[in-house]
């Protein structure tokens, strides 16, 4: 039996490095409104290391940043392993994202004044300058991306029609991102 991906009459692999890397993470991060989830090396715990967050910035290097509290159980994980995995989904059908990298934290003041937005007093009541308050950069080593190429009403039509003709008509690009 052929794979569903040789029954498509459209090209859908795509491998991306650098610039379009950089910019297809950021593009998924901005249609998830930055939310994602944030996995560790866990020692245990309820969560084995899984949290939601919100991903503050994806920088020019594709590096994707956070805050969080200095005396968080992610920074303590991070501080035994910086592995990380994030796992962002752009919208219910499309721009599915999967990242490796790695996580370092910093206080440095310059970074957390740019990542700094007024919904974070709700976890650091003393506002930017919460003495707890830290930002990490996730430097991302390799990924995998899932998307559609002409977006979510193309890929829908698409997707009717096929089932009316009894043809794959995906609409789907996949690939590697290295940045």
């Amino acid at each position: 039996m052929d794979s569903i991906n040789n029954n498509q009459a459209e090209h859908n692999r795509s491998d991306l490095t650098d610039r379009e890397a950089v910019e297809r993470i950021r593009d998924i991060v901005e249609s998830a409104k930055g939310s994602c989830f944030f996995c560790t090396h866990a020692e245990g715990g309820l969560s084995n290391g899984t949290r939601p967050m919100s991903v503050q910035k994806v920088d020019d290097d594709g590096n994707l940043w956070f805050l969080s509290a200095v005396d968080s159980n992610k920074n303590a994980e991070l501080q035994r392993d910086p592995s990380v995995e994030l796992f962002i989904q752009g919208s219910p059908h499309s721009g599915f994202l999967h990242l490796r990298g790695h996580g370092t934290i910093t206080t440095e003041r310059g970074v957390i004044d740019e990542l700094w937005e007024p919904i974070a007093k709700v976890w650091f009541t003393e506002g930017k300058d919460d003495p707890r308050i830290t930002a990490i950069k996730v430097a991302p080593s390799d990924g995998y991306y899932w998307d559609n190429k002409h977006g979510d009403a193309v890929a829908g039509i698409k997707m009717l029609v096929g089932a009316a003709t009894g043809r794959t008509m995906d609409d789907s690009i996949e690939g590697t991102v290295r940045v």
